[in-house]
């Protein structure tokens, strides 16, 4: 069965704009990527679990921040490696701050084939971002997530 991951575009209104929250992931292997490397917080969906629970969980866990509203649908989104994300929009309080986030952990051994493990935060950072932003710093299977929020808010 083909994985299956969930989780929230967090949007917020700035006046008359909109900013997304996105997440870069932790650990070696993108450390030195920005541009198409960042992702909206989203996680594995566990066997039996409901999607938008595992949406809210996996968005808590890598944020360390729950987030509340009203969860609008985004669909399910294929991504390139066979992955489905399906997503949900949620308005976020605007003071959220993302100097607040604080990330869960994972343990790899690195470097490769060293034998020594070493823990990194999943999401090593977050930022706002205005969409047109947001296009270019989102990973490209995602990008029509923030075509669809664009089109439920207007």
């Amino acid at each position: 069965m083909p994985l299956r991951s969930a989780g929230l575009l967090v949007f917020r209104r700035i006046d008359r704009d909109v900013e997304v929250l996105l997440v870069h992931p932790g650990g070696p292997f993108w450390a030195k990527k920005d541009e198409g490397a960042w992702s909206i917080p989203k996680g594995l969906v566990e066997s039996g679990e409901d999607d938008l629970a595992a949406a809210i969980r996996e968005t808590d866990e890598e944020l360390g921040i729950a987030v509340d509203g009203e969860f609008l649908p985004l669909g399910a989104y294929r991504q390139p490696g066979g992955k489905t994300v399906v997503a949900w929009a949620v308005e976020a309080d605007p003071n959220l701050d993302v100097d607040d986030v604080r990330s869960s952990t994972f343990t790899m051994e690195w470097p490769p084939k060293s034998g020594r493990m070493k823990t990194f935060p999943e999401v090593d950072r977050a930022g706002w971002f205005f969409l047109n932003e947001a296009a270019a710093k989102i990973l490209k299977g995602q990008r029509s997530m923030l075509d669809k929020l664009a089109e439920l808010i207007s």
